[in-house]
C-alpha cells in the first residue's frame, strides 16, 4: 500500500472536533438518562413497578443499542463517520422528544427503544474519528475528554430535567432536551472534516477489516476478554446504582425532584467528569513506559469505589451520603477512557469503530442492560420485608460487584504484554504496546 497524503489539521481544529463530539456525547446521555430523573413522576403517573422501571431505563434500551451498534460500526469502518454521527444525533433527539407524547408504558418503551437505535450510531464512529485526529501518546486523554460527555450529559439532564419536571411536568422535559439535537446534527454534518484512517499513527491507508476479522482478532486477545468483562461489570454498578439514585434519595431521604436534580447534577456530573478525565490523564502519564497502567488504574479505582458506595448507602447524615456518592462516582468513572484507548491500541485503524462497538456491546449489555434491571428486581423481591428501604439494600448489593470488576482488570493487565503483538495487523511502523 502506498503512503497516503496527510490532511493538514491545526491543533485548534482538532480541539474543536473533540469538543463538538464531546458535546454530542453529552447530548447522547442527556437524552438517555433524562428518564432516570423523571422516573418517580412517570412511575406515579403510569403506576409502574421498580422492575418495569429497571426494564425501561436499562435492558429494553440496551438490547437495541448494542444490537444495532454492530452493523452501524461496520458501516463506520467503511463509510463516512461524520455523516453517521450526524444522522444518529437527529434520530435519537427526535425519539426523545416523541417520548413526551406517549400515553402508556408500551408507547414509552417503544420510544426509548427508538432512542437506543439512534444512540447506537454515536460512539463507535466518534471514537474512530478521534483516534485518527490524535496520536497514540495523546489518545488516552482525548478519549477520556470525550468520555466526560457522559457526565456532562448527566449533569445537564439531571439539572434541567429536575427543574422542568417540577415546574412543567415530565412530558415537557422530554421536549426540552430532545429538540435542540436537530441543530447539533447539522453542526456536525457541516463543520467536521472526515479524517483519513490511520493518519494520526503515520500509517499507510488501511483497508477496512470485516466483522469476522475484527471479532477473530479481539477473541485472540485474552486481555480484551477480561477488560471488556471488567468494563461491563463496572458499568453494571454505575448504571445499576446511578439509575436508582434519584428514587433512593426521594424514598430514603425525602428529597424533592428539584433537590435530586441539583444534587445529582453536581455529584454525578462533576464527580464523573473529573474521574473520567483523571483516568485518561493518569493512564497516559504512567503508561508511557508500561501500558499495563491503563488497566491497573482502572482496577485500583474500581476497588476504591466499593467501600465509599456502601458508606453512602447506610449513612444517616445526608452530607456524608452525598460526599461518598461523589467520590465513588469519581473513582468509578476512571476506567472508560483508558479502556477505549487500550482497545484501539490493540487493533488496526480499520478495525477501530467495530472494536469500540464490540467493547460497548459487552459494556452496555452487562452494564446498562442488566444493572438497573438487577437493582429493580432485587428491590421488588426485598420490598415485602424491608418496605421502602428495599432499594437501599439492592443498591448496596450491586455496588459490591466493583470488587469483581477490579479483579478482572488486574487479570487483564497480566495478559496485556503477551497480547500486544497479536492484535494489530503486521506493520513495521506501528507503535508497540510493550514497555520501553
Amino acid at each position: 500500500m502506498s503512503q497516503i497524503p496527510q490532511i493538514p489539521v491545526s491543533k485548534g481544529y482538532r480541539r474543536y472536533v473533540l469538543i463538538l463530539l464531546t458535546f454530542v456525547y453529552a447530548l447522547n446521555f442527556i437524552d438517555r438518562q433524562i428518564l432516570v430523573i423523571l422516573q418517580e413522576s412517570i412511575k406515579t403517573d403510569m403506576d409502574l413497578s421498580d422492575s418495569q422501571l429497571g426494564l425501561l431505563t436499562g435492558f429494553a434500551f440496551a438490547i437495541f443499542y448494542v444490537s444495532v451498534g454492530i452493523p452501524i460500526a461496520r458501516w463506520a469502518d467503511i463509510g463516512n463517520r461524520r455523516n453517521i454521527v450526524a444522522l444518529a444525533v437527529a434520530v435519537w433527539s427526535g425519539m426523545t422528544a416523541l417520548s413526551g407524547l406517549t400515553q402508556n408504558y408500551a408507547q414509552l418503551l417503544l420510544a426509548r427503544i427508538g432512542v437506543g437505535v439512534g444512540e447506537a450510531g454515536g460512539s463507535p464512529p466518534a471514537h474512530s474519528i478521534i483516534s485518527d485526529y490524535y496520536p497514540p501518546e495523546e489518545r488516552g486523554r482525548a478519549l477520556s475528554f470525550y468520555s466526560t460527555g457522559v457526565y456532562l450529559g448527566i449533569l445537564l439532564g439531571f439539572l434541567v430535567g429536575g427543574w422542568v419536571n417540577q415546574e412543567y411536568g415530565w412530558r415537557m422535559a422530554f421536549f426540552v432536551v430532545g429538540l435542540p439535537g436537530i441543530a447539533i446534527a447539522l453542526l456536525v454534518r457541516f463543520t467536521i472534516q472526515e479524517p483519513l484512517r490511520g493518519q494520526a499513527d503515520g500509517l499507510e491507508q488501511q483497508q477496512p477489516s470485516t466483522f469476522k476479522e475484527t471479532l477473530a482478532t479481539l477473541w485472540r486477545l485474552r486481555s480484551f476478554r477480561f477488560f471488556s468483562i471488567a468494563a461491563g461489570l463496572t458499568a453494571f454498578t454505575s448504571y445499576g446504582v446511578g439509575n436508582f439514585l434519584p428514587s433512593f434519595l426521594i424514598r430514603s431521604h425525602e428529597f424533592t425532584p428539584m433537590q435530586v436534580g441539583v444534587s445529582l447534577s453536581l455529584i454525578v456530573g462533576i464527580g464523573g467528569a473529573i474521574g473520567t478525565y483523571l483516568g485518561g490523564y493518569l493512564a497516559d502519564k504512567l503508561g508511557t513506559h508500561d501500558k499495563r497502567w491503563y488497566l491497573w488504574i482502572s482496577a485500583i479505582m474500581c476497588l476504591l469505589g466499593v467501600p465509599l458506595s456502601l458508606i453512602a448507602c447506610f449513612a444517616d447524615n445526608i452530607v456524608v451520603v452525598l460526599a461518598m456518592f461523589f467520590f465513588s462516582t469519581l473513582f468509578g468513572a476512571c476506567y472508560l477512557g483508558p479502556t477505549i484507548a487500550i482497545t484501539h491500541g490493540l487493533v488496526s485503524p480499520g478495525m477501530r469503530a467495530m472494536a469500540s462497538a464490540l467493547l460497548f456491546f459487552i459494556l452496555n449489555l452487562v452494564g446498562l442492560g442488566l444493572g438497573p434491571l438487577f437493582v429493580g428486581v432485587v428491590s421488588d423481591a426485598l420490598s415485602p420485608t424491608l418496605g421502602s428501604e428495599s432499594l437501599r439494600y439492592a443498591i448496596a448489593i450491586t455496588a459490591c460487584v466493583g470488587v469483581l470488576a477490579s479483579i478482572c482488570f488486574t487479570i487483564s493487565a497480566q495478559r496485556l504484554l503477551a497480547d500486544s503483538s497479536k492484535g494489530r495487523l503486521p506493520e513495521d511502523n506501528q507503535p508497540s504496546l510493550k514497555p520501553a
